[in-house]
């Protein structure tokens, strides 16, 4: 079974993304809820996400540190990362794609977004 995390300071967009994927097709699933980076990196240290959906303006640790934590440790290197945010601009686009990030989505999120996100993860083998 699949586990996604999902981490956003918004407990309403982190609802708001799961029901997304779930209107999509990716409902056989375990969903894992974060509120910021800190609790994020400690649910995925603690083993068995297969991806990361993440917002970058979280508490306590941001996307953008979250993102950087995950790709520097040799364990969680490898696990897919989409980032949803009303931040994104090229610039922060080309520094987030240099840093590992398999997607980038702009808010608001939507199913369609989320899906064209998830099929082109599938379609490079991160997850199945």
């Amino acid at each position: 079974m699949l586990k996604i995390l999902i981490a956003d300071d918004s407990k309403t967009a982190r609802m708001i993304i799961q029901r997304c994927l779930e209107m999509v097709g990716v409902a056989n699933c375990e969903y894992v809820h974060a509120s910021d980076g800190i609790e994020a990196l400690t649910i995925m240290r603690a083993g068995g996400v297969d991806l990361l959906i993440t917002d970058l303006n979280m508490p306590n640790l941001d996307g953008k540190g979250l993102l950087l934590a995950v790709k520097s440790s040799p364990k969680l290197t490898n696990t897919p990362v989409i980032v949803i945010s009303s931040l994104v601009n090229q610039a922060l686009e080309i520094e987030l794609n240099s840093l590992g990030v398999n997607s980038i989505i702009n808010k608001p999120v939507s199913p369609v977004k989320l899906l064209e996100c998830m099929e082109s993860i599938m379609e490079k083998g991160f997850i199945s």
